[in-house]
């Protein structure tokens, strides 16, 4: 069996428990995913499957992919990933893995790109206080010294400084699978992910 997969991160929403309590959670479209190659140790030298989800016009993917998605049925796919496995034979090209592998309870980690601010000050991109705010101040936003005197007389590296800031991988730990719904591919987990609306998530059991 995997114990993860791949697909879309739709919005947030809010999912009226049995109490009659609130939680604000993610929905996810997960797949289906398409086992569209098998890897083996003698081969490849490691064993995993390679699945692809997301639809994807035949004109819009080049000869090679084609060639390589026909082993696996006429469907193309915009994203291909890997998942390590035990036994690759367990597995058939064209075989579709949905989210009925999760259920209701379950801890997962979602991982995805997160949303890009663009270029940051350090107070946006790292929290600091800033300067005075007072009359005749005229440091307010800027980091402040960055060096050490004269010993040892330069920038540390890894100093906290303006720069381009998110669109970095990002993973959220053990959050709860509140409701699955394999009819419609949809997984749907409690708390916030990162990405925007439909950007490519992982989702992976604890």
């Amino acid at each position: 069996m995997v114990n993860k997969l791949f697909g879309i991160k739709m919005g947030m929403t809010r999912y009226f428990l049995e109490e009659g309590k609130s939680s604000p959670v993610t929905v996810l479209q997960i797949g289906p995913c398409v086992v569209t190659q098998k890897k083996t140790t003698e081969k490849e030298g490691y064993n995993a499957i390679q699945v692809g989800y997301g639809p994807r016009k035949e004109k819009r993917v080049n000869k090679p992919l084609r060639g390589h998605f026909k082993a696996s049925g006429n469907a193309c796919f915009s994203y291909l990933k890997e998942i390590r496995v035990e036994d690759p034979g367990q597995f058939e090209l064209g075989q579709e893995i949905t989210s009925d592998i999760f259920s209701v309870g379950d801890k997962v980690h979602v991982s995805g790109l997160s949303k890009g601010r663009g270029f940051a000050g350090v107070i946006k991109r790292w929290g600091f206080s800033g300067g005075r705010k007072t009359h005749g101040s005229r440091s307010h936003r800027v980091p402040g010294s960055i060096g050490c005197s004269a010993t040892p007389g330069r920038v540390k590296k890894g100093a906290k400084m303006p720069g381009r800031m998110g669109t970095q991988r990002v993973t959220v730990k053990n959050l709860k699978v509140i409701d699955v719904r394999p009819d419609m591919n949809v997984v749907l987990v409690r708390g916030a992910v990162p990405g925007s609306t439909n950007s490519p998530v992982e989702i992976a059991k604890a």
